[in-house]
């Protein structure tokens, strides 16, 4: 009997140790590297809450894309792990804002850190609470008011918006992100004239190219992939009659006859717009773009949980942007994030 009940003790003492070994066993590897990821951008946060651009200074829009990246996650601010790394990401963008409401670190590209922040806000806002919360809507509001007012109003680049607040000239990157920008502060139930949606709406589908299906960077510039996926995820998400349209599923053929590799140029930009559109398509789309997508990824996540593109802004924009970027593409599929959510209806497989 002596010998018996320290033996039962051991054994029962090893029980939670097997049980948590089979659970890490049971998390995909895409959890695994998502984890990771977050870790290394937790150890990247500045101690007051920002996060840099490569061999730069404190980025509104990198810090954006990193509080996103971990709101995508499930992690919120105030609560668990990391979430003092997101309210202290959230309050350090808060505090760039502009009395005019623009939030930007980049006089020439003001309008990719704005449209990029706008989104963070508007997705955080919806999870934040108490003060923050209230600070959250109110320099949102002053956020929106900014966008409405860059929306270009003349000629072919009506409903569109380009690098400045002020111009009259659009591209589909730019105005990419002002779109989603607009469509998540509406859902959160914020003043969104619908004809300011809709003439951005307008604006993408005079970019397309009927012959490929792709979408041109500007309305008389060349396809490109990324400008594609973009473009398919704002027609999906803001255009009234285009869910699945002919239109958009021939843009969506046309990603699955250019999938993502490894070293393209805005890799990272592409990977980010492209996962989103094929997963609002779903059916075949979704089913041909998600395992390329994650075994891409996977394979090039570096030991310390980061990825680094080696071509163009990439390389430019370092780690944090490349990592911030590829989780947002991978936790898709969690759909914490309110602009990450699609219908449920059932999707007939194309032929």
């Amino acid at each position: 009997m002596r010998r018996i009940v320290p033996a039962l003790v051991l054994l029962l003492a090893c029980v939670p140790c097997v049980r948590a070994a089979e659970a890490e066993e049971q998390r995909s590897d895409v959890d695994k590297s998502v984890d990771k990821a977050l870790d290394f951008l937790h150890n990247q946060q500045n101690p007051d809450g920002s996060w840099n651009v490569f061999r730069g200074g404190k980025s509104p829009a990198i810090t954006s894309l990193s509080v996103m990246a971990f709101l995508s996650a499930g992690h919120v601010p105030g609560e668990g792990k990391h979430g003092d790394t997101v309210r202290k990401g959230i309050e350090w963008v808060l505090s760039q804002q502009l009395p005019n409401g623009l939030i930007t670190s980049d006089a020439h590209h003001e309008m990719y850190h704005h449209g990029i922040c706008t989104i963070m806000l508007a997705e955080a806002a919806g999870m934040t609470e108490g003060k923050l919360g209230d600070d959250v809507r109110r320099k949102l509001e002053k956020a929106v008011q900014i966008i409405l007012r860059g929306q270009r109003t003349t000629g072919v680049d009506k409903g569109g918006w380009r690098y400045r607040v002020e111009g009259t000239d659009s591209d589909i990157s730019v105005t990419g992100w002002q779109l989603m920008a607009l469509r998540a502060a509406k859902n959160l139930g914020c003043d969104v004239p619908p004809e300011a949606i809709d003439r951005a709406v307008e604006y993408v589908k005079r970019c397309q190219d009927p012959a490929s299906g792709g979408f041109r960077y500007m309305v008389r510039a060349g396809v490109t992939v990324p400008c594609t996926g973009t473009s398919i995820l704002g027609l999906e998400l803001c255009g009234k009659d285009e869910h699945r349209s002919p239109e958009v599923l021939k843009a969506g053929s046309y990603l699955l006859r250019n999938l993502p590799r490894w070293g393209d140029g805005h890799f990272f930009y592409t990977i980010y717009y492209c996962t989103q559109a094929t997963f609002q398509l779903g059916g075949n789309y979704w089913d041909a773009y998600r395992p390329r997508m994650q075994e891409v990824l996977l394979k090039n996540q570096a030991n310390n949980g980061s990825w680094t593109g080696n071509v163009g802004e990439d390389s430019q924009l370092g780690p944090n942007y490349g990592t911030a970027m590829a989780v947002l593409a991978l936790t898709v599929e969690y759909r914490f994030l309110p602009i990450y959510q699609r219908g449920e209806e059932p999707v007939e497989k194309e032929k």
